[in-house]
């Protein structure tokens, strides 16, 4: 029996040829034939072949399709120079009627079956561990001599006739200050599953433990080491499992077909991938292109400007604005506030900053089919029904949007409104937004710019962002332009030196991004235009999908008509200057924000912001 010493060097030829001979003590081929394509394998009858191939399409993520056979035909002479697939896999399972009966090394036997069957090589991840590697990153299945993580996720793929099954991933530990060489390394590598579909928290694939892999041998992990998941060919076992064909054969996970082609054939899948932390309970990371990230950083950019000279510039984080938006996109549920009582000697007491920005941020999560809700005060709630009708009957919004309010009942009644049943297992909203919404000071009172207490008009709906920090999953995000609003208790430090009054106006509550803008509005509006550039992203929408069923660029005139334009916020100002909404800084019912002209100032930046988002 050869042993593994040096069969990394050896040509893909040469090793077929030793595993045909059944001559290896090895139990997978991770690290073999460095630098060249590996490639998983499944067999079954002509009669579903064309049905399996539209699945692999489908799901070219877990399943890149290198090649399919005629019927009977046991070579693939653009994978391989003499190459036989009854005998060229180290391992091979049969499968009949679903369940795996036998594990064997040659397929010889069923020669007179294979004759009515079909061969499909799919690209593996293997095929990129020596790109891995050159990039100076270490493969620790391979540095502990065992074969990779596969693991069953609760992600359904994209289903085809009769085959449909969960996403299958392979998990390799990789060091955190590696994530975005690792995410470079293998992104334009699409036939051996390209970039990763997963980095973080495995729960959030469904996968329960880590230490017990459904396939392969459990990998052991270093400090600093975070696990990361690309799409796995065993996807195609699992298909053929639930098919329920009479009979099947598969590679045996981790044994591939080893083909001549090496990894030199590389396809750009959209630009340069950066990766960034959205969440630390649950760990998340997301992908975005270098592009789209500058993209949103010169939105952010634009917005930062300081036109009521409050002193809003040391209040700015970079890359506040890209990181709320990735943890937006990646929610399924949304919840947005608004609503700053500042004119309290005027019926209705609402500034018309805040309404507008919320709006555009709801229309665009609309328009990416994700649930959004508003929560303001109740005794708002009349003003704010008239303004969501408003934004319908103007195209702001593609549907009314559930209106909610929040009261305190009990200790619990935070968890009780977020969560079903008060359980933090079971949110309602993956993110909470506050845009222009009054937040509470550390002495308890919500302040105007002024330092006038309007505590007797606010309800406390900073208590759900307070309880959002202790649910695992949920992430928030604060708009402003003053620092006494909710969720700009990430900077308050800044305001009390800053901002006038800010020693008392303050907000004293945190969000996990804090967005800062010279109008809030403006940063709404920011918001919206940096989803639409995220959904764009391809190398974002990829993560997205996990690589599973077609990009969605039908969908893309669908975001482009829910972002703001200058028309349709001039419409939605004029509706609320005749609701009695007025200015914040001047308290006049003009077209105006925070005592800036919409003409000329709010309108170009609108045409700035869209600019930027559609170039």
């Amino acid at each position: 029996m050869l042993l593994t010493g040096g069969l990394k060097s050896l040509l893909p030829h040469v090793l077929r040829r030793i595993i045909r001979c059944n001559r290896l003590s090895i139990s997978n081929t991770s690290g073999m034939a460095e630098g060249y394509k590996q490639a998983n394998v499944v067999i079954l009858h002509k009669s579903l072949a064309d049905d399996f191939e539209k699945f692999c399409h489908a799901n070219n993520g877990p399943l890149p399709l290198l090649y399919r056979s005629q019927p009977g035909d046991w070579k693939c002479p653009s994978l391989s120079t003499d190459s036989d697939i009854r005998t060229d896999c180290l391992q091979y399972r049969r499968y009949e009627h679903g369940a795996c009966t036998g594990s064997l090394k040659s397929l010889k036997e069923y020669s007179e079956q294979l004759k009515d069957m079909v061969t499909f090589y799919l690209g593996c991840s293997f095929s990129f561990e020596k790109a891995v590697q050159k990039a100076g990153i270490p493969i620790r299945n391979v540095e502990q001599k065992c074969n990779v993580s596969m693991y069953k996720t609760s992600v359904p793929c994209y289903s085809i006739s009769m085959f449909h099954c969960n996403l299958v991933v392979t998990m390799r530990p990789i060091p955190e200050s590696k994530l975005e060489a690792a995410v470079l390394a293998t992104s334009e590598l699409k036939e051996a599953h390209g970039a990763p579909i997963h980095i973080g928290d495995p729960g959030l694939l469904g996968i329960q433990d880590l230490s017990k892999p459904d396939y392969g041998d459990p990998v052991h992990f270093h400090p600093g080491d975070i696990p990361v998941f690309w799409a796995c060919g065993v996807t195609g076992v699992e298909a053929i499992i639930n098919c329920r064909a009479p009979l099947a054969f598969t590679h045996s996970p981790g044994c591939m077909f080893i083909t001549d082609l090496k990894n030199d054939n590389v396809r750009s899948l959209g630009g340069v991938p950066q990766v960034h932390c959205i969440s630390q309970d649950p760990l998340h990371f997301s992908i975005v292109s270098a592009e789209a990230a500058r993209k949103i950083r010169t939105l952010e950019t634009l917005i930062g400007i300081d036109p009521g000279e409050r002193g809003i510039l040391q209040l700015q984080r970079q890359g506040e604005l890209l990181r709320a938006c990735l943890a937006m996109s990646h929610a399924g549920s949304v919840l947005v506030t608004t609503g700053f009582p500042t004119h309290c000697g005027h019926q209705p007491p609402e500034e018309n900053d805040g309404p507008p920005g919320a709006l555009a941020i709801a229309a665009m999560l609309q328009a990416l089919e994700k649930q959004v809700a508003i929560v303001t005060d109740q005794r708002a709630m009349d003003l704010n029904k008239k303004i969501i009708e408003e934004a319908v009957q103007l195209g702001i919004l593609e549907k009314p949007i559930p209106l909610l309010s929040y009261q305190r009942e009990s200790d619990d009644s935070a968890l009780m409104f977020l969560c079903e049943n008060g359980d933090p297992g079971r949110p309602r909203f993956d993110h909470l937004v506050a845009i222009e919404r009054a937040g509470m000071a550390a002495d308890g009172n919500y302040y105007n710019a002024r330092k006038v207490n309007i505590k007797h008009l606010v309800d406390p709906i900073d208590e759900l962002f307070l309880a959002a920090q202790t649910i695992p999953g949920v992430t928030t995000t604060g708009v402003g332009d003053g620092g006494n609003e909710l969720g700009m208790g990430k900077v308050k430090d800044a305001v009390k030196k800053h901002i006038k009054n800010g020693d008392v106006i303050a907000c004293d509550v945190e969000a996990d991004f804090t967005v800062v803008a010279g109008v809030s509005n403006w940063g709404g509006y920011a918001m919206a235009c940096a989803l639409y550039v995220l959904r764009c992203c391809e190398i974002h929408e990829r993560y997205l999908r996990r690589a599973l069923g077609p990009p969605r660029t039908e969908s893309r005139r669908l975001w482009l008509s829910a972002l703001p334009s200058v028309t349709k916020e001039e419409k939605l100002l004029k509706t609320l200057v005749q609701l009695g909404v007025r200015s914040g800084k001047t308290a006049s019912l003009e077209m105006e924000v925070d005592g800036l002209p919409f003409y000329d100032t709010h309108s170009l930046m609108i045409e700035k912001l869209l600019q930027e988002a559609q170039q």
